[in-house]
């Protein structure tokens, strides 16, 4: 088995643990089938960052704040769908990927879940908590929120990597217009009091993250 399979097995039989924990009438059969369309859907050819490694990078990141999470199933059920869609030449993938989480789970899920990871999908799209009104459900949905974002705080070689394949996956724009774009997004990460919103995240990663920001910031410009 080479690595790329080892990956998708183990993130197969991940998803199939995490929803039976929640329903436990799920057939090994049919969570093969939901894994198998989510799988070859981060494989799609115009995936360079939000692929099946992106997937994984989340589930090593899960394994480290896990104990903190009320609803530990259903945030990792969030993440596996939480960019089960994506065009990078559109704006609306996460609301897509949301409605497609639901449209998928309603079978195995309660009204009450689904409307939830409906909910954390779709806060990715701007990585601000929505006022939910239950404070276990949004303390879960930050750190879902962090570990989304987790991938600015890691070492710059990583980040550099990174910040490739974002360019990799926006290829079909100009470098002169994907270079005012980048630059104005991360400007907009800096500008937040906390790019983190959970403690543990803010104390691990913050700093790096801040760095790396602003030294891809400084390469693009020097671009220019």
């Amino acid at each position: 088995m080479n690595e790329f399979s080892q990956i998708s097995a183990e993130l197969g039989n991940r998803f199939a643990r995490h929803l039976s924990a929640i329903n436990s009438d799920v057939t090994p059969a049919e969570a093969k089938t939901l894994w198998l369309d989510i799988a070859a859907r981060y494989n799609e050819t115009q995936r360079a960052y939000h692929s099946l490694r992106h997937i994984e990078h989340l589930f090593i990141e899960f394994d480290e704040i896990g104990h903190y999470l009320h609803e530990p199933h259903i945030i990792a059920l969030a993440l596996y769908y939480h960019d089960v869609i994506y065009d990078p030449t559109r704006s609306d993938n996460e609301s897509k990927s949301a409605v497609y989480a639901v449209e998928t789970l309603r079978r195995y899920l309660t009204d009450k879940h689904c409307h939830y990871i409906y909910a954390l999908i779709m806060m990715t799209a701007t990585h601000q908590l929505d006022e939910l009104a239950d404070h276990q459900k949004r303390s879960d949905a930050a750190y879902l929120l962090d570990m989304d974002l987790s991938i600015l705080g890691v070492p710059w070689t990583d980040y550099e990597r990174y910040a490739q394949a974002i360019r990799q996956e926006y290829a079909h724009v100009s470098m002169v217009d994907y270079r005012i774009g980048r630059i104005t997004v991360l400007e907009k990460l800096l500008a937040h009091p906390r790019i983190y919103i959970t403690e543990y995240y803010h104390e691990h990663l913050e700093i790096q993250a801040r760095n790396n920001i602003e030294r891809e910031i400084t390469l693009l410009r020097a671009s220019e």
